[in-house]
């Protein structure tokens, strides 16, 4: 039957592995990513894309624990606001709370996972679609806006490019998840040190749990680091064993 037949076909495309990537391809899309999180104007505009992830993670994480998710704003400045409603203590809010900052590392982790059996395909429609199953809870105009460009972006990549560019791309994106988790977590402890966001997330954990804020701002650090040497080695290992590097 050509439904089946068709959804067979999918299958075996979204499941089937690429090619190898060249170890340039991989050496230079880490370059590139550190690039972007490491300077200021790269940085301003590509962090909407961290931004998301946080959400997400706050938004996941509320409807796993049973939490009533009332919706998502992401805001210009590339601040976010997700909204639930439940107990304002207990599980539930504490591990909502925590998978803000620590949302973009693990999918940056679970991205590398992906590319180091080059599923490529999967990783692309897989972002495609975390970003439309999103796009239903956004609850303003320019989050809206971000994630139609954004999934737009990737959904160009993953069906008129190249293999090459859809290599390209994936590894930039994971390379950047990795290296993009760490970065909000040293701006939160500045900016938490000059006062400037008394109810961030750690500090709202503090309130909940016995841990200070920076405890907690500590926590979201060796898991944004843990994430970055795990992917990395995922991404680049490969290259490091071929060089006759191990560790």
């Amino acid at each position: 039957m050509p439904l089946i037949d068709g959804l067979t076909t999918l299958w075996d495309t979204l499941l089937s592995a690429q090619p190898d990537p060249p170890p340039l391809l991989v050496v230079l899309t880490a370059v590139v990513a550190l690039a972007v999180v490491a300077t200021r104007l790269p940085w301003r505009i590509a962090r909407n894309a961290v931004t998301i992830a946080h959400e997400g993670g706050h938004a996941l994480v509320a409807l796993l624990t049973g939490r009533r998710l009332h919706g998502i704003r992401l805001h210009s400045d590339t601040s976010g606001l997700t909204l639930s409603a439940g107990r304002p203590s207990g599980p539930g809010m504490i591990l909502t709370l925590l998978a803000g900052y620590v949302a973009p590392s693990l999918l940056g982790l679970g991205g590398a996972w992906l590319l180091a059996g080059n599923r490529i395909t999967l990783l692309l429609w897989l972002a495609v679609a975390l970003l439309l199953a999103m796009l239903l809870l956004i609850r303003n105009l320019f989050g809206a806006l971000s994630l139609l460009v954004t999934g737009g972006v990737v959904l160009a990549v993953s069906w008129y490019t190249s293999p090459q560019v859809q290599a390209a791309f994936a590894w930039t994106s994971v390379w950047f998840l990795l290296f993009g988790g760490v970065r909000p977590v040293f701006e939160l402890r500045r900016q938490r040190s000059r006062g400037r966001m008394p109810e961030s997330d750690a500090d709202q954990l503090a309130r909940l749990t016995p841990v200070p804020p920076l405890g907690w701002v500590g926590v979201f650090l060796l898991v944004a680091l843990g994430a970055l040497v795990a992917g990395g080695w995922l991404l680049a290992g490969p290259i490091l064993a071929g060089a006759g590097i191990t560790f």
